[in-house]
């Protein structure tokens, strides 16, 4: 049987790009054969313990202010970078970054940032110009030729400087929100990380300067920005004004998979922790808010939390899943966020989870709202061995999760019924990929959903119980 204990209606149905708060979340809770509301407060305190571990160990969580150039992601380039200068940081596979220092104005209508260098004179000539696309998948050309072009121009033409509008004594950071933003994995990896690596180390003293501005980005992640600049964004093509700076930097930097490489920040030593604890500052606040309706009653069970997909890669015998995660010892609840869920409620359930179960998709993003120290079992459906492993079980592993990969069999995925035990599809995934991207997504991601094999699956659910339980023993002595 299951409970719905909590339940929140949105507005009328609201597509992505006009994103609104109080949005819609459903959980259920089970126990067979009876429920009780209940908290468990001793698993609280020892993950509290251990992320505190972790915390510990890699340093305070502090913000330092320093100048763009010699502290920069990459200090073999750009470090010897000087005043009304142009410096492009090229060298990146996922990204090209650029940095200006000195009387830096914005001019949308020409998609421009215009360095103006008045030791070059009144010359009506530019000295030099750069041209950059704001995003962090440089190497996939699909996109980003969708993404539109600034010009980056040192200029001794005084007579043309335009005069400035608005002033601003900080400095800016200039990135698109374009490209495959929509979608929460890209979100987090191809944004809000990179933008967490790029000002940091500002201590919000810093401008977001957004090219492809969308309402609904804004208003999603406005926690998340107005923890990382004291000022609102602005939009770049939008904004007509003419905005002056003292520095900017143009792009973000991005290390690996939803990782933080130590020896390539701005301190060498923010690491994926840093983010981790800037989460909570981002959603806890929030989260408290959303969820103080739910009562609960102290007690020791581990929390499992399902994350459910509707559509394709669904678990068909999702249930039963749950029915055998009680008859282990969890207390489980299955999380079925909507595409305007708010990521606050999301959080709030994965933070007080112990271990969370889920298929390989954007979804398992969510792991990042996982505390250090629990579990997270990801379903690898057919077809998706390395997508699963690169994008969510290392970078789980370097956030200090337990990480439990299961990679179906045959009989698990409904593709079993749909074609002969020789086809490709069923015996060679690896050759089906490699006809290209539409073929996966057409056969493998939208084209399977899965019927765990329970007494297979038990084996996981049993190690990431008895992983928790240990553990606990272990605090407690």
């Amino acid at each position: 049987m299951s409970l719905p204990i909590l339940q929140k209606t949105s507005p009328a149905a609201e597509s992505q790009h006009s994103f609104k708060h109080h949005h819609h979340l459903f959980m259920e809770y089970y126990n067979f054969p009876n429920y009780k509301k209940s908290k468990p407060k001793l698993f609280r305190l020892f993950f509290l313990f251990v992320a505190l571990c972790f915390f510990y160990s890699i340093g305070t969580y502090d913000f330092e202010i320093q100048g763009l150039f010699g502290t920069n992601p990459s200090p073999t380039h750009c470090s010897s970078a000087v005043n009304n200068n142009i410096c492009c940081d090229r060298t990146g596979f996922r990204s090209d970054v650029c940095y200006m220092r000195g009387d830096v104005r914005t001019h949308s209508a020409s998609a421009s940032l215009v360095l103006h260098d008045p030791s070059l004179g009144n010359t009506t000539t530019q000295s030099e110009e750069e041209l950059i696309r704001p995003y962090t998948r440089k190497w996939e050309t699909s996109v980003m030729s969708t993404i539109d072009e600034l010009h980056l121009v040192v200029s001794g033409n005084q007579s043309r400087r335009s005069s400035c509008d608005v002033v601003h004594d900080v400095p800016a950071v200039v990135f698109s929100t374009g490209g495959y933003t929509g979608n929460v994995y890209h979100e987090f990896n191809d944004g809000i990380l990179p933008l967490f690596i790029t000002s940091k180390r500002f201590n919000k003293k810093v401008v977001f300067l957004i090219v492809e501005y969308h309402n609904w980005w804004v208003t999603k992640y406005a926690d998340v920005v107005s923890r990382l600049s004291d000022h609102p964004p602005i939009d770049f093509s939008g904004d007509n004004r003419t905005h002056c700076f003292p520095e900017a930097i143009v792009g973000l930097s991005i290390h690996d998979e939803l990782s933080i490489d130590p020896k390539r920040t701005h301190d060498n030593r923010t690491t994926i922790f840093h983010f981790r604890a800037f989460l909570d500052e981002v959603y806890r606040p929030r989260a408290r808010a959303l969820l103080i309706q739910v009562e609960q009653t102290p007690q020791s069970k581990p929390r499992l939390t399902i994350v459910s997909r509707n559509g394709s890669r669904a678990i068909t015998n999702e249930r039963e899943l749950a029915a055998l995660g009680e008859r282990i010892g969890f207390k489980v609840a299955i999380l079925r966020p909507e595409r305007t869920t708010e990521l606050a409620e999301i959080y709030g359930v994965l933070n007080a989870s112990d271990a969370m179960v889920g298929v390989h998709g954007a979804a398992m993003t969510h792991f990042l709202f996982m505390r250090p120290g629990t579990v997270f079992v990801q379903v690898v459906p057919l077809g998706t061995d390395w997508a699963a492993e690169n994008y969510y079980g290392e970078p789980a592993v370097k956030m200090g999760l337990k990480y439990i990969g299961y990679k179906i069999k045959q009989k698990e995925s409904s593709l079993y019924m749909e074609y002969e035990r020789d086809d490709p599809v069923l015996s060679d995934p690896e050759s089906v990929n490699a006809k290209g991207w539409e073929t996966t997504k057409r056969v493998y991601l939208d084209g399977q959903n899965v019927s765990l094999d329970l007494k297979r699956f038990r084996k996981r659910l049993v190690r990431a119980y008895e992983y928790l339980m240990v553990s606990k023993r272990r605090l407690l002595g």
